[in-house]
C-alpha cells in the first residue's frame, strides 16, 4: 500500500496547557498588555540572560523598534545580510535610512564577517547579523571588523535558545529581537521579544511601543489616578502584545529547551542517515554553543544533484514532504531590484544560497518514522 502521509514544513506545538493559559485573561477581561505579558517578559528575559526583554507584536515591529530607539534616519545607514527574510531590510527603509546589504557565507548561511567589512562607510550607524535558521552568526568576528560607534541589533528572529560561545542569542549585541510565528521553535501566533541590557535603550522601546507614552496602560490603570492619560513625549507605535499571547507565550517558553532538544535529535538522525547522500549539504552545528533549529535547512550541489533543486522540491511534495527555499536573497527581490538597481551577481553566495537552498521539515509534532520517511524519499532520487 502507498504511504499517503502529508509531512508539513513546521506545525506548531499547542495543546491543552495553552488552551487552559487563555482562561485567566479572558476571565479577567484583561485582553490588551498587561500582567501576562509582563510576567512572559521577565521569564524570557532570564532564560535569555539579558536585563531586558520587551514583547511586542511580531520581529520585524521589534526590529523597527531597535531601530527607531537608537534614533536611526534618514542619511544613515544600516548593514544586512543579503541573504535574509525581507523584514531585516524593510525595517531599515521604514526609518528612511538606507539599506546597505553583505554577502553571506554559503556554509552557514550568515552574514560573512570579510563582506561585512567591504561595506562600512562613515555613514554605517548600525549592523543587523541575523542568526538564520537557528545559528547563531560570528558575533566576535563581527565585532572585529566594526567601529566601536557602530550598533549590534541581532536579529534572532529564528533563534529562541540559542547560544554563541556560552552566550544566549539575544545578549550578544546592543538590542535582540525575537519572532514567536507559528514557524519558530516556540510561537504566540504572532509576536516577537526585544531584548537589551541596555536601560536606557529598554525605556525607549517600551514607550516607542505605546505610541510613546510615558507609562504602560498597565501602570496607569493600576495607579492612583488610572483616570489621567500619559504624557507623550516621543512620536511611537502600536506595536504591543495582547496578554491572550503572553499567556500562551509563558507556557510555550517552559517548552523551549525541550522542543529544541527534540530537534536536534532529529536534526542528528537526518545527518546520520543522508550521509552518503552527497549532492546535499547538510547545517553545521557550533563547536561552542547551541543551535536553536527552527529549520533543517541543506543546500543543494548543482554539480552533483540528479535534478534541479526546484525539480526536487515538486518531486517531494507529490510523495506529501513539504520542502521551501531556505529564505530569499533581498537584492533578487522586485522592490529591492527597482528601489537600488542590483542584479543578482552582485552578492554571489546569497544568490547561490537563493537558488539552491531547501528546507526539508522539522517541527515538534514530528515522529522518528516520519524523518526516516523523508530519508527514505530523498534517498530514492
Amino acid at each position: 500500500m502507498a504511504d499517503h502521509r502529508q509531512i508539513q514544513i513546521a506545525t506548531p506545538s499547542l495543546g491543552e496547557e495553552e488552551w487552559q493559559a487563555l482562561r485567566e485573561p479572558i476571565e479577567s477581561g484583561w485582553l490588551t498588555q498587561g500582567p501576562k505579558v509582563a510576567a512572559f517578559e521577565k521569564a524570557f528575559a532570564g532564560r535569555h540572560g539579558v536585563k531586558h526583554a520587551i514583547a511586542v507584536t511580531s520581529a520585524t515591529t521589534g526590529l523597527h523598534l531597535a531601530l527607531a530607539a537608537l534614533e536611526i534616519g534618514p542619511g544613515d545607514e544600516v548593514i544586512v545580510p543579503a541573504f535574509t527574510w525581507v523584514a531585516t531590510a524593510n525595517v531599515v527603509v521604514y526609518c528612511g535610512a538606507t539599506p546597505v546589504l553583505a554577502d553571506v557565507d554559503r556554509i552557514t548561511f550568515n552574514i560573512d564577517p570579510q563582506d561585512l567589512a567591504r561595506r562600512v562607510t562613515p555613514r554605517t550607524k548600525a549592523v543587523i547579523p541575523v542568526h538564520l535558521f537557528g545559528l547563531c552568526a560570528d558575533m566576535d568576528a563581527i565585532r572585529n571588523v566594526l567601529r566601536p560607534d557602530i550598533k549590534i541589533i541581532e536579529d534572532a528572529a529564528c533563534a529562541a535558545g540559542a547560544a554563541w560561545q556560552e552566550r544566549s542569542a539575544g545578549s550578544l549585541g546592543d538590542l535582540g529581537v525575537f519572532s514567536f510565528h507559528p514557524r519558530k521553535s516556540i510561537t504566540t501566533g504572532e509576536g516577537g521579544m526585544v531584548t537589551t541590557n541596555d536601560d536606557r535603550l529598554a525605556e525607549r522601546v517600551k514607550m516607542l511601543r505605546n505610541h510613546g507614552a510615558s507609562v504602560s496602560e498597565e501602570e496607569r490603570h493600576r495607579g492612583p489616578r488610572p483616570y489621567l492619560l500619559p504624557e507623550f513625549d516621543l512620536l511611537g507605535f502600536n506595536y504591543r502584545m495582547t496578554d491572550l499571547q503572553g499567556a500562551v507565550g509563558l507556557v510555550q517558553l517552559r517548552k523551549l529547551d525541550r522542543f529544541i532538544d527534540e530537534r536536534a535529535r532529529m536534526a542528528a538522525q537526518y545527518r546520520s542517515e543522508l550521509a552518503d547522500v552527497k549532492w546535499l549539504r547538510f547545517p553545521q552545528e557550533p563547536e561552542q554553543g547551541r543551535h536553536a533549529w527552527q529549520a533543517f535547512v541543506t543546500y543543494v550541489d548543482p554539480k552533483k544533484s540528479p535534478r534541479p533543486r526546484n525539480e526536487i522540491m515538486e518531486l517531494l511534495q507529490q510523495q506529501g514532504i513539504s520542502t521551501r527555499p531556505g529564505t530569499h536573497a533581498v537584492h533578487m527581490l522586485g522592490y529591492y531590484r527597482k528601489r537600488l538597481g542590483f542584479k543578482p551577481d552582485d552578492f554571489p553566495a546569497a544568490r547561490d544560497c537563493d537558488r539552491h537552498s531547501m528546507a526539508i521539515p522539522l517541527h515538534n509534532r514530528m515522529t522518528h518514522d516520519d524523518v526516516s520517511y523523508v530519508v527514505k524519499t530523498l534517498r530514492s532520487l
